[in-house]
């Protein structure tokens, strides 16, 4: 027998007019209240017929996300987030997806009239064209992992300077002294800040880097990177990758070469990838907060669309060094 949105009522042991307000987002609703109301709909499996209700409102129940891949699980792990909890608000996830990151336009559908009742946009690196015609067209908006941080619209962001910092930080306090860097894309912004934390460290510890390679958060890049220090014998005994694709490379590279991770090499990489933890040696890395990034772009998302949001905010998180088996004290010679 189908389940009715008396049913859902019975369940929460609140009232039908408290069901109905959640499911059309209403603010006057309390947060416990609304949680028992989303809690009975999952233990019943209760669906409300969305175009019924977007039709009501005047909505489409659509909420568009542009990203720029999904070949990451640190991305991906947002985009779950942000999918699910769009369904506890009673909105579906339409995406759009880049088949590059320097790709400028891709979404352009999701933002025509009447497709979408609000937007994510994730690591774009050509952010602004978005921001300009969403403001033009009054579509609710936020930006997360953006490039340029813009007091006029609301981010959600990651402390990437600090969590390179910490990263060499880690491998600095392990005795390393010769550190080295790969740096990620230059278009992506989390790429110069981790750069820049990584720089602070090392001068904070009074130390120069013995090399601070391009990259572009690729195992290929990582891989490059370590050959040619092989070649002109400047192997560092600590590398900082800024990311855990680079990471592997570089760790593909030096067992090819016959070095060990990390008895001669400490390796860190950045993000806690899904296979971070699956890599032999299992790597050490900086995890970022995907679900808090998800949760935190969908709340504040809402409260635009709901006109509950007084102004446009910036909230930044911080990643957490995950120590694993790919750092260790520097081998003594």
């Amino acid at each position: 027998m189908k389940v009715s949105i008396f049913d859902v009522a019975k369940k929460a042991g609140l009232s039908v007019v408290t069901v109905s307000r959640v499911l059309n987002n209403a603010t006057t609703v309390r947060e416990k209240n609304r949680q028992k109301v989303l809690q009975a709909m999952k233990d019943l499996d209760y669906h409300p017929n969305a175009a019924a209700r977007s039709l009501a409102k005047g909505k489409t129940g659509v909420i568009g996300m542009i990203v720029t891949t999904l070949q990451d699980s640190f991305l991906d792990s947002i985009v779950q987030k942000v999918s699910g909890m769009l369904k506890d608000y009673g909105y579906y996830l339409a995406l759009s997806i880049a088949n590059h990151p320097t790709e400028e336009g891709h979404g352009r559908d999701l933002i025509q009239e009447d497709r979408v009742d609000g937007l994510l946009i994730l690591s774009a690196v050509h952010e602004e064209p978005y921001v300009v015609e969403l403001k033009k067209r009054k579509i609710p908006f936020v930006l997360i992992d953006n490039q340029i941080v813009q007091p006029s619209v609301s981010n959600v962001v990651v402390d990437n300077f600090k969590g390179g910092y910490e990263a060499t930080k880690h491998l600095i306090e392990l005795g390393h002294k010769r550190i080295a860097h790969i740096k990620g894309s230059h278009f992506f912004v989390s790429a110069v800040e981790r750069e820049k934390g990584f720089l602070s460290a090392m001068q904070e510890a009074g130390l120069q880097p013995v090399a601070i390679e391009a990259g572009d958060f690729s195992i290929e890049s990582g891989y490059r990177a370590v050959q040619k220090w092989l070649e002109e014998g400047q192997l560092p005994t600590g590398i900082f990758a800024a990311d855990d694709f680079t990471a592997i490379g570089v760790v593909n590279a030096l067992h090819e070469a016959g070095y060990q991770v990390p008895r001669d090499v400490s390796v860190v990489g950045y993000d806690d990838q899904m296979l971070a933890s699956q890599l032999r040696p299992r790597l050490t890395t900086m995890k970022q907060p995907a679900n808090q990034i998800g949760q935190a772009a969908v709340e504040t998302l809402m409260k635009h669309i709901n006109s509950t949001a007084k102004r446009s905010s910036t909230l930044k998180f911080e990643s957490e060094l995950v120590v694993r088996e790919s750092t260790t004290t520097p081998r003594k010679v």
